[in-house]
């Protein structure tokens, strides 16, 4: 096995690989001064199976092109196979045709990895699950459920209840709270337009009850913002937590997020993260169940037992 740090995320690549106990293998990547990428391992992959961590990130369509580049170079070098780790799928959100005359841009994200060379993607949370079967390829979706329920159940709120932003997002609440064995609450989400949200209605019994809104990403924080207002005006509890997979902060998230007085945000190392960007916020890592399944993968063992959906 030879495991690859892109560009996007090499701390992550380098906790993965700690986890795995072995050494990130050396690839020399390089930014021509016109914008092009360039790639070149420099030690045969030949006959290798080949693992490329390179993560959805604020300068995507850079660290995209260094992957597909990745997997061709590894593809021609007469790599054994090539395995993607992207724990932040990007243009996630374009999953289908919702107004005339648009893309499905995570449907051409996923044929250009397989054109590109790619055997194998490992993925988080994708915030559509039916961008799975976007792929030919085997693609692995987990769920980083099991890495939040750990550390929730750890610090015993009570009279808890999940919050999903959207309806679209109950799926993940539930599993969610099924874990923690915690009853759920649907948001009635409309957006004007994008990065916009308002909250029409919240279906479930919140009255009193310590919140967690549960997501897959966190983007501009505009949706939680607007969260967190309707579930106080319906009569929560003052502490309100939010939890989500990928913490992107674009835009002015950090500052709304360091005004909100959530009473926690927790995310996940999928993309390069501060812990220290704002009070209150709590990064956990995603490299012990990446390199779990890592693992498997090389030994040829399912990896069903691993993806996270079940309560312990």
């Amino acid at each position: 096995m030879h495991l690859f740090a892109g560009s996007s995320h090499p701390a992550l690549a380098q906790a993965i690989a700690k986890q795995l106990s072995t050494e990130l293998a050396a690839v020399d990547l390089k930014g021509f001064s016109c914008g092009e990428r360039y790639v070149r391992y420099v030690d045969s992959v030949r006959g290798k199976d080949v693992y490329i961590v390179q993560t959805g990130s604020p300068n995507i369509n850079e660290h995209l092109m260094e992957l597909f580049l990745m997997c061709q170079a590894a593809k021609l070098s007469f790599a054994k196979s090539v395995h993607v780790i992207m724990p932040n799928f990007p243009y996630a959100r374009q999953d289908r045709v919702a107004h005339w005359r648009e893309p499905i841009s995570a449907k051409l994200i996923a044929q250009l990895l397989e054109e590109s060379g790619a055997d194998h993607v490992l993925t988080l949370n994708l915030h559509s699950p039916q961008i799975q079967g976007f792929f030919s390829i085997p693609a692995d979706a987990l769920n980083a459920s099991r890495i939040f329920a750990d550390y929730i159940e750890a610090k015993n709120l009570k009279d808890l209840i999940i919050v999903a932003p959207d309806v679209g997002g109950a799926k993940y609440a539930k599993t969610f709270a099924d874990m923690i064995g915690a009853e759920i609450a649907i948001l009635h989400k409309t957006r004007p337009e994008h990065h916009k949200a308002e909250i029409l209605d919240v279906v479930g019994n919140i009255e009193g009850r310590t919140c967690i809104i549960y997501d897959d990403m966190i983007d501009t924080a505009g949706t939680l913002l607007t969260a967190k207002q309707a579930l106080l005006d319906r009569g929560a509890n003052k502490d309100v937590y939010a939890a989500a997979t990928h913490a992107i902060f674009s835009g002015p998230a950090i500052s709304r997020l360091q005004e909100a007085g959530f009473a926690e945000v927790i995310v996940t190392d999928t993309m390069p993260v501060d812990s220290k960007a704002f009070k209150g916020l709590t990064v956990l890592s995603v490299a012990p169940l990446i390199a779990q399944v890592i693992s498997h993968v090389e030994r040829g063992e399912s990896v069903t037992e691993i993806y996270g959906t079940k309560k312990k």
